[in-house]
């Protein structure tokens, strides 16, 4: 029986000694305060990190057992490279950080960048270290992916309109489905460990005010003045993952605020869009991102 969420608090984490939880984007927003909750619970988190030196700082300021590695999702050598410096097994993989970006950009590897960074990847790092995953592969998605339509024939957005909301929807539609489909192929090889998708609710952090636009700067810093007077804290933004590690949900569930338009409120399992149910699309886009990353699930 799940928890009363209604009282739900990071103590009910219990005690994780022993545990080892590897966070993306570990350094600001949503993955910040969610190692240093799991570092305040004993768990020691392996903050997986594009900027090494501001992660030795957050590192510093964390009460608990952490260290950083460096990898930028964005750039397929920078994810092998996390992969071969990982040292031992992990119980818990959480693919934490997004981006949202203002202009179209590829990477290095030629792909649409917020697809890249937000899908490609976490299916690549999850692909190369799941031989070291004990028991959970918790994916943050997005209640942006109900904006979204699935462009099969054109996942980089190359002949398709780009717009920076619209890219960052698509991207987190794409990883909506990867679960579904990571899901089934889990379950279908009577896998121990098990995944889950997030949705934080509006969070004031930093996902999009880094901005080369002056234009853009200033609507990022009016959302951001809202945000910090109305939106969930990096604190509140973990909940519903850190949620999905201390309840027994079932596998495969989508976990995030139950108040109105998923914005904030208790953690709670919620629905997701009929897009992100289609089991036939979901298995077209791991295909997909098999081919572009090179990477398969070892199961």
């Amino acid at each position: 029986m799940l928890a009363d969420v209604t009282q739900w608090s990071p103590s009910r984490l219990g005690n994780l000694a022993g545990k080892r939880i590897i966070v993306t984007g570990a350094t600001n927003g949503v993955g910040l305060g969610t190692t240093r909750a799991l570092a305040r619970a004993g768990a020691h988190v392996i903050m997986a990190v594009r900027n090494t030196t501001l992660g030795a700082q957050r590192a510093a300021e964390i009460d608990g057992s952490t260290e950083v590695i460096k990898v930028d999702l964005a750039d397929l050598a920078s994810v092998r490279a996390f992969a071969d410096a990982l040292d031992g097994d992990v119980d818990i993989l959480i693919n934490n950080a997004g981006v949202l970006n203002d202009q179209r950009h590829e990477t290095i590897d030629g792909f649409e960048a917020t697809l890249g960074t937000n899908m490609l990847g976490p299916f690549a790092l999850t692909n190369l270290v799941f031989h070291r995953v004990r028991s959970q592969i918790i994916n943050v998605a997005s209640d942006g992916h109900r904006m979204a339509t699935l462009r099969l024939d054109d996942m980089h957005l190359r002949r398709t309109k780009w717009t920076a909301l619209n890219a960052y929807g698509h991207s987190k539609l794409a990883m909506m489905l990867w679960g579904l489909e990571l899901d089934r192929r889990l379950r279908a090889a009577d896998s121990d460990v098990v995944t889950h998708l997030i949705h934080p609710g509006w969070v004031a952090s930093n996902l999009a005010q880094t901005s080369d636009s002056p234009l853009m700067s200033a609507a990022y810093k009016v959302v951001d003045g809202f945000a910090q007077r109305l939106a969930n804290d990096v604190d509140q933004g973990a909940v519903p993952t850190l949620y999905s590690i201390s309840e027994p949900i079932p596998p495969g569930s989508y976990v995030g605020p139950n108040g109105r338009f998923g914005l904030r409120g208790v953690p709670a399992l919620i629905g997701r869009s009929p897009g992100a149910c289609d089991y036939d699309a979901a298995a077209r886009v791991v295909q997909f991102a098999e081919q572009e990353t090179g990477t398969t699930l070892p199961v």
